[in-house]
């Protein structure tokens, strides 16, 4: 069996990175992406490697030599790689072709070692490699039946986002057997290259073949394993991250992503401090509904924004912003604070480290095992500051001051001329739900000196939409927060999720209840387990103490 690798493009798309190279000769994690295929390829009993080279094909030659791990290797010139596509390039390699079985790849993929290995001891001698259907996924689709045969080749302009169950991506990895290609696709190939002309792709064959009933192929799905194809600088950051063998590293490279983990399928977040169990079903289906008429149309501006969040909680409009998560209005709000500013430690770092330079930072960090404090402490530390941060319940110890405590701080706050700045992002999962708020006018209203930061993203479960808000009744200070905000901050998805929010209050004071009961639950088993200390919380949230030294989990 020989090998033929597709290494004539130019990878436009990689930018800098191919400036000078062509798309096979870029490094990615210490080595070129030829170099990474040609290391699993020459594991096998491979007679020879034919590559078919074009756009800086000489530094292929010059890298890769005439021969790699021993096996010899042909190289075979595309002259005209910037008019031609990949069917061009396995065009010129049909002498070869004709001659051997072959396993056919491109060459700006990278993958684990095992698919190579099951498809080679597979004994069915037409395969292509194919995965389930994923969003990031680009390229040749195929539908395939309970046997494994491959149904139909779905083009981009018959791609039906109603059918993704049912499709299979091609990894752009095969193998043929020699009696296949001299006898069907061979000759087809040539015949499409003259009538269809040289800018198409190899695959197109595969359907032709198929359309005919001349198509003996089978797919050999994975499962699980490793693959990506790097077309683009996104591709390849997000292929640098999956591949990455060193644990620690791969760790970092995910942490400093601060999201967008929808990219990374088989990840399970554990850092997501999010409401599993709302929006609802019917809620989603709701707004796919009108998404079509969202993407395309302006949000309202600030003063409808204000409307809607009167209408989703007690609160005058005129006491109110609307923010584009709650980190928005943390970065409008926190610069404004001088003088004696206290935080409590350890907690949410988005707030100190937006203070202006202006201000004098005291820390309170509790001096017991479960980072817990009392109102009582609170007052006692207050003595030294104008402003006190609170985030209650605490991220991430979860420890939570009662809220007639906290009305009982407030008071103290007023009469000695301090301002507290509250955010309650998951104040919801406490027992008690709506009554544990104080975005509320009444409050507000008696106590100027309190502004309450809330974070809907986490406590809706909807941080994609990136939902916060302010409140407070010191109008001042609101509007000089709303000149910090676009005019439209927040969008139009987000806006109408709000609109629609009351319909659905049931379903998530119900939701609120079953984070509570999941908590319960969660803390009694972390309880069971021997190296594990968990802190009681009242959010959805458990701090754990590690009691011994621990192996780093394999991620």
């Amino acid at each position: 069996m020989q090998a033929v690798i597709l290494a004539a493009g130019m990878g436009k798309r990689l930018k800098g990175k191919t400036k000078n190279h062509t798309k096979s000769m870029v490094k990615i994690l210490g080595k070129t992406f030829l170099e990474h295929s040609l290391d699993k390829i020459t594991k096998y009993n491979i007679s020879r490697i034919i590559i078919a080279t074009g756009y800086f094909g000489d530094e292929i030659k010059k890298v890769i030599g005439k021969s790699y791990n021993g096996v010899p290797v042909i190289y075979i010139d595309n002259e005209i790689y910037d008019k031609t596509n990949n069917i061009y390039s396995l065009y010129l390699t049909k002498k070869y072709l004709e001659e051997e079985d072959t396993l056919l790849l491109e060459s700006d993929l990278i993958y684990e070692q095992k698919i190579l290995e099951k498809l080679i001891k597979n004994p069915y001698p037409n395969l292509a490699v194919a995965d389930k259907y994923k969003p990031h996924m680009d390229g040749t689709v195929v539908c395939v039946n309970d046997d494994d045969e491959i149904t139909a080749f779905v083009p981009k302009e018959n791609f039906n986002y109603k059918n993704v169950d049912e499709y299979y991506k091609t990894v752009n990895i095969y193998k043929f057997s020699k009696e296949f290609l001299k006898k069907d696709y061979l000759p087809f190939l040539e015949a499409y290259c003259k009538t269809m002309g040289s800018n198409q792709y190899y695959e197109q064959v595969l359907r032709v073949l198929l359309s005919l009933e001349r198509h003996n192929m089978k797919v050999l799905k994975l499962q699980g394993e490793k693959w990506y194809e790097v077309d683009d600088l996104q591709d390849y950051d997000i292929a640098e991250v999956i591949f990455c063998e060193d644990t620690q590293e791969r760790y970092e490279k995910l942490t400093k992503r601060y999201g967008g983990y929808w990219r990374f399928s088989e990840l399970k977040d554990f850092c997501f401090l999010v409401n599993p169990y709302f929006p609802t079903k019917k809620m989603i289906n709701e707004i796919k509904n009108s998404f079509s008429s969202l993407l395309v149309k302006y949000p309202s501006c600030h003063n409808i924004d204000k409307i809607l969040v009167s209408n989703c909680f007690d609160v005058e409009e005129d006491r109110v912003l609307l923010g584009n998560g709650a980190a928005e209005l943390i970065n409008a709000l926190i610069p404004n604070l001088a003088g004696n500013i206290g935080i409590i430690l350890p907690t949410f770092e988005e707030y100190s480290q937006k203070l202006s330079k202006d201000a004098i930072v005291h820390r309170f960090i509790p001096q017991n095992k479960d980072f817990s404090y009392t109102k009582d402490d609170l007052l006692e530390f207050s003595k030294e500051i104008d402003t006190l941060i609170l985030v209650n319940p605490d991220n991430p110890s979860g420890n939570y001051i009662p809220k007639n405590e906290l009305l009982e701080l407030l008071y103290n706050f007023k009469l000695n001329n301090k301002e507290l700045i509250l955010d309650e992002s998951f104040v919801d999962f406490v027992d008690g739900t709506e009554e544990n708020t104080l975005i509320k006018t009444e409050i507000l209203n008696k106590y100027p000196n309190l502004t309450v930061i809330k974070s809907l993203s986490k406590q809706y479960g909807i941080a994609g939409l990136r939902l916060g808000i302010l409140a407070s009744s010191n109008k001042k200070m609101l509007e000089k927060c709303q000149n910090n905000l676009p005019i439209w901050n927040i969008n139009s998805c987000a806006e109408f999720f709000l609109q629609i929010f009351n319909k659905y209050k049931n379903s998530y004071l119900l939701s609120c209840q079953k984070i509570i009961q999941t908590r319960e639950d969660f803390f009694n088993k972390l309880s069971e387990i021997s190296f594990l200390r968990p802190i009681k919380s009242s959010a959805n949230y458990i701090l754990c103490e590690l009691l011994v030294n621990t192996p780093p989990l394999e991620i």
